[in-house]
This record gives structure tokens, C-alpha cells and sequence, in this order.
């Protein structure tokens, strides 16, 4: 029987009952699936469902063929190692054994002597080459992941199950998994909001609470395919607003016509040119008449308001969010940071930054790009202030603002419409509330505290009150501010920036990201190499 997963009726909630999704029919077959939606929507409890570790409320789900699973921020134990991951470690130590003659002649008959070999193959398919007994403590949270991607493929499932695989990967660990994806020829059910990967898919399914609804090709396709709903539903809500506008014109204009003849009547009846019971009873028909015309023109009425309500929601789950923002006033040539012969980390006999010197100049958008573990994120707390140089000049604009991955600029003890006045304090009500609609957080949703949103909602949060003032910041810093943000959030934020007119520094892996965002000048920290411009 061929490979398949199939989820019949599905339902699911989480753990404190809350429903999630419900009524989800979906095959999986030989194929890579791209799994998307809103952060908290339900795709890992849907991951948790196929692999039996979350029961369902209802329905189904039937597995034909092995899985292979890569979950979401694992720590290893202190003491595992490369092989651990395999779950080769004491076959390993078979061999070395063997190696050193402390076998008997029966051990020595079950030892897989291509193993080692096949452990390294499979690794360098991930574009990383640890030996097998390699202590993963050793290892950035990045390289386990490479590790257990290549453990995966060393199994040879029949299905991969990878929830946000290139989360906290650099740029070349991000490829690998691409190109493992885009060589793979089974199944694989991919959790990611990484667009560059999702275009290796071969199919894209959506989870709403409305359901799961699955677009044949891959991302680009998927959004094209959005797009046509999109221009579909605008086309919809128009038709609705005509209609509703035909709707109040035609009882307009049955209403004059009805009190015209009305008044006919009552002057027939002063001069008595109409017996009593012959007026009496055309009056109770005309009563009779208007009533089941009003309720006809009511029931058509609320029809078209239920059509342009439904198509006006559609239309802002579809449409992607733009802003318009205040302009920073920065000129073209000022300066807006400067380093110069810096040195600097935690240790001084171990600085992880060496003569390190670069200048930017107005308006400018440069990305810091390097492998994890070079220094990008040590050289924004160099630049925000936090960490001082061990030698050499650091000079940065004052009006400046951090956001690092926990959007720390924030109170979370305070609701977003406080964070704003907290931020601008010399803005009115209408301005902190005009100024957080255009990032969609209106009326109540302004209300909502820092600490109870999802992480998405917390950057967009964090860009309305340090955008949206009248004066924003010179220079924005930013720290891997895709990470953990689903696909939605991450346009979100893309419109902010691109609305945005002063100078940005940032460290992503994330290119669909930094070529959005209109990054001129990249820095590899690591050999102090730059592209497209001048330090």
C-alpha cells in the first residue's frame, strides 16, 4: 500500500478545551506539503495528532508507512552525542571496541562497518561534517538542528514531519534544509512561515478556524491563488454595496408611492366622495400592503448587510496590511552610526569582534549577515549602548530604537494603548488611537495587554508605538525580528518597514525579508566583508 496520512472528521482543541480546528478531511501522500496559518491556530497540535500524541476531539487518523519527526526547540541531555541523535551511540561503541580488540568473535560478526560512513554522508547532506561522538553541548542550537534534520533522513521515513526546521538556522543551514526539501521524494508535512522553503512544496494547506484548505503548487502559487480570492471578494462586497443601495432606493421611492396614495384617499374621504365601510376597508389593505412591503424591504436589507459584513471580514484576513507612517526628517547625509577600530565581547582575551569599522549615513538599510555565533547580535548591543568597546569608537544617533527578539521596549504589564502614551507622551487620545489603527489593533483590540499576545501581535505592537508617534526614531535596530512570527505577522511587519523612511540595522537569515524590506548594504560580520556599498 503506498505511503499515506489521512485525517477523516478531524476536530482538536487544546489542552483546556478551547477548540481549535474542527471537521478537517486532508490526505497526505508522497508529497511535500507546506503547513500554514496563524501562530496558535493549530498546526502543531495537528503535527501532535498524527504522531498520537494529542487526542483529538473527534475523527480520524489513519497512517500507512513510517514517520520521522523534527520538533520545535528540544534540548538534548548534558551528556548526548551526535550518534544520540541517530540513536547509533552504542553500535558506535561496538566498533571502537572492535577497533581495539575488546570483542569477542561473535560482536564482531554483528558490527555494521559502513556505518560511521553512512553517519557522515548523511550529515554532509546538511552541509555539516561532526564526527559522531561529538558532544552536543558542544553545538549552537542551530547545528542540532542540522544534526537531527541528517538523523531524520538516515532513518529513511517514509513521511517527514518538520516543524519550523529553519528557526534560529544561519543562512547556510537555512539552505541545506532547503535543498534536502527540494530533493526529497517522499512525504513531508512542513510547519514554517520561511518562504524561501516553502517554495520547494509541492502543495500548500491552510488552517483557519474556518478549516484546512489546500492550493496545488508552491508558495508563490499559493499566493497567487490568494490574490484571485482576494480581487473575487472586493468584487463581492462591491455587488453588495450596490445592492444595498438598490435596497434603500426601491423602499425609498415604494414609501413615497404609498404616501401619495395615502393622502388620495384621506382627501377622498373628507369630501365623502367614498361610503365609510368601502374607505375603511381600503385603508386596512393599504395598512396591510405597507406592513408586508417593510418587512420584504427589511429582509432584503439585512441580506445585503450580512453579504457586505461577510465580504468586508474576508477582505481583511485577505488583504495585506499597508501603513502610512510620519516621516523621521532624517536628511541624506547625516550621519546616523559610526564605528571605528572596535574591538569588543565578553571576555577580553577572547573578543568576539576584531577592528571592526563601518559608517552609516542617512536613510540607509543594512543587514548584518554572518554564521550564528559571529558576532551579529553582540555588535547591536555594541551599537544600542548595552556592551562597551574593549578598544576603538562607537557613535550612534540618540533617537534610536532597539527591538531585540523579546520586544523588550514594551511593558508587558501594560496594555498596548499604555505602552503608546508611555512612549509618546505627548500624544492625545485620538492621536495614540489613529495611530495604533494603522496597525490594525482598533477600538478594543488597542485595550489588549502586552504580555497575553502572540508573538506576531507583539512586534506589530512594538512598530505601532515607536512608528507611529509624530517623530519616529533616526535609526531602528532589529535582532532576527522574523523568528517565530508566522507568515501574516511577518508581512505585518515588512509594510511597517517599508512605510518606514530612516535608516535600519538588522540581523536576519531570512532573505525573502531583507530583500522586502529594500536592504541597499549587507556586512558579513564574520570577515568584515561588505556588499553594496562603502565602509
Amino acid at each position: 500500500m503506498p505511503a499515506s496520512i489521512i485525517l477523516s472528521n478531524l476536530s482538536l482543541s487544546t489542552p483546556d478545551g478551547r477548540p481549535l480546528l474542527s471537521s478537517i478531511d486532508l490526505t497526505f501522500a508522497a508529497e511535500r506539503t507546506g503547513l500554514v496559518g496563524h501562530n496558535g491556530v493549530g498546526k502543531t497540535t495537528l503535527l501532535a495528532s498524527i504522531l498520537r500524541e494529542h487526542v483529538p476531539r473527534s475523527g480520524r487518523v489513519q497512517i500507512n508507512g513510517t514517520i520521522g519527526l523534527l520538533r520545535q526547540d528540544v534540548r538534548p541531555p548534558p551528556d548526548a552525542t551526535v550518534a544520540d541523535l541517530f540513536d547509533e551511540r552504542q553500535a558506535l561503541e561496538l566498533m571502537r571496541r572492535a577497533e581495539r580488540g575488546e570483542v569477542s568473535a561473535d560482536d564482531i560478526a554483528t558490527i555494521d562497518w559502513t556505518l560511521e560512513a553512512r553517519l557522515q554522508t548523511a550529515l554532509a547532506r546538511l552541509g555539516f561534517d561532526p564526527s559522531p561522538e561529538t558532544q552536543l553541548s558542544r553545538l549552537s542550537g542551530g547545528q542540532i538542528t542540522r544534526v537531527r534534520l541528517a538523523a531524520l533522513v538516515f532513518a529513511q521515513p517514509d513521511f517527514l514531519l518538520l516543524d519550523e526546521p529553519t528557526n534560529n538556522l544561519d543562512r547556510e543551514g537555512r539552505k541545506a534544509v532547503t535543498d534536502l526539501l527540494a530533493a526529497w521524494r517522499g512525504g513531508a508535512i512542513v510547519v514554517s512561515h520561511d518562504r524561501n522553503l516553502l517554495e520547494t512544496m509541492d502543495t500548500i494547506v491552510e488552517l483557519t478556524s474556518l478549516g484546512a484548505t489546500r492550493y496545488g503548487g508552491n508558495f508563490s502559487r499559493y499566493r497567487e491563488q490568494k490574490a484571485v480570492e482576494l480581487a473575487a471578494v472586493r468584487h463581492d462586497l462591491a455587488h453588495a454595496e450596490r445592492r444595498l443601495c438598490e435596497i434603500d432606493g426601491k423602499a425609498q421611492a415604494t414609501a413615497e408611492r404609498k404616501d401619495r396614495k395615502d393622502s388620495g384617499g384621506k382627501k377622498k374621504r373628507a369630501k365623502g366622495d367614498m361610503p365609510r365601510i368601502l374607505a375603511g376597508a381600503r385603508k386596512d389593505r393599504s395598512e396591510d400592503t405597507g406592513g408586508k412591503l417593510a418587512q420584504i424591504a427589511e429582509r432584503r436589507r439585512a441580506e445585503a448587510l450580512e453579504a457586505a459584513d461577510t465580504a468586508r471580514r474576508r477582505i481583511e484576513v485577505l488583504q495585506p496590511l499597508s501603513v502610512k507612517l510620519p516621516a523621521t526628517g532624517l536628511p541624506a547625509g547625516r550621519e546616523v552610526a559610526w564605528l571605528d577600530g572596535v574591538t569588543a565581547g565578553y571576555r577580553p582575551e577572547q573578543p568576539v569582534l576584531r577592528d571592526l569599522s563601518f559608517t552609516i549615513v542617512g536613510p540607509e538599510r543594512v543587514a548584518l549577515v554572518g554564521p550564528n555565533g559571529s558576532g551579529k547580535t553582540t555588535l547591536l548591543k555594541l551599537i544600542a549602548g548595552e556592551l562597551r568597546p574593549f578598544s576603538g569608537t562607537v557613535r550612534v544617533r540618540p533617537d534610536f530604537a532597539l527591538f531585540d527578539q523579546r520586544i523588550s521596549l514594551l511593558d508587558p504589564a501594560l496594555s498596548i494603548l499604555e505602552n503608546f502614551g508611555r512612549l509618546n507622551p505627548a500624544a492625545g487620545a485620538n492621536a495614540c488611537h489613529a495611530a495604533l489603527a494603522r496597525f490594525m489593533f482598533r477600538a478594543g483590540a488597542a485595550l489588549q495587554v502586552v504580555g497575553s499576545l502572540s508573538g506576531g501581535q507583539m512586534f506589530r505592537a512594538g512598530l505601532a508605538c515607536v512608528l507611529g508617534g509624530t517623530r519616529p526614531p533616526s535609526l531602528l535596530i532589529l535582532d532576527e525580528p522574523t523568528n517565530h512570527l508566522d507568515i501574516e505577522a511577518i508581512e505585518a511587519v515588512e509594510a511597517g518597514l517599508r512605510a518606514y523612511d530612516g535608516a535600519l540595522l538588522i540581523v536576519s537569515h531570512d532573505e525573502t525579508f531583507l530583500q522586502a524590506i529594500g536592504i541597499g548594504r549587507r556586512i558579513d560580520v564574520a570577515t568584515k566583508v561588505l556588499h553594496g556599498g562603502i565602509i
